[in-house]
């Protein structure tokens, strides 16, 4: 469940496919329909499939708009430079051009979703700078983050799960609906005090 913190900035973690990126997702969804005027500003990732086998992953900004972000086969020539994690060439380029200007902070921005700052995300040298300005900012946000591997965190989610503001909860497949009510709860109190 939750740990440590009670600041602005929510983070979700868990096992891969556990339901972090559909948790943060039905959250989005949840307040965007019973708070229409809220400003949100942010993207998540989502698998891409063929057929039964993931085939890599995308980023989808929260107007629906879509950009690679990593791929087990790529058609462009200069693929072979792209950085890899497990089988999985990532196209920083791609997934900057999308996911940086959604990082832009703004005044009327009510709550930025971030999902994830994982491996992929972080090999783009300007993303974990832009998520400590919205840090910064003091603007509300949902993100998601791995779970260590090896007992050992990324540096960049180290830094962020210390974060003072940073509430941390872990999501199992028998605590789904008690997180995310959990969350939704703390969402809407911190969006209430805007």
């Amino acid at each position: 469940m939750a740990a440590a913190g009670s600041g602005k900035c929510l983070l979700v973690t868990g096992p891969p496919g556990v339901g972090k990126t559909t948790l943060i997702i039905r959250a989005f969804e949840s307040l965007k329909a019973s708070n229409p005027s809220l400003k949100f500003q942010g993207f998540y990732t989502r698998e891409v499939r063929q057929g039964t086998e993931r085939v890599g992953f995308e980023v989808v900004t929260l107007d629906g708009r879509k950009a690679p972000l990593a791929t087990t086969s790529s058609t462009s020539s200069d693929s072979f430079r792209w950085p890899t994690v497990g089988r999985y060439k990532v196209d920083v380029a791609s997934f900057e051009s999308l996911a940086l200007p959604q990082l832009q902070v703004k005044e009327d921005t009510d709550l930025f979703i971030i999902d994830e700052v994982g491996k992929m995300e972080l090999y783009s040298s300007s993303f974990f700078p832009a998520v400590l300005k919205v840090l910064e900012s003091n603007i509300p946000i949902l993100a998601s983050v791995p779970i260590p591997k090896s007992g050992r965190d990324i540096p960049g989610v180290a830094r962020l799960k210390n974060h003072p503001s940073a509430t941390m909860f872990t999501l199992t497949e028998s605590n789904r609906d008690a997180v995310k009510e959990q969350i939704y709860s703390h969402l809407v109190d911190l969006l209430r005090k805007i």
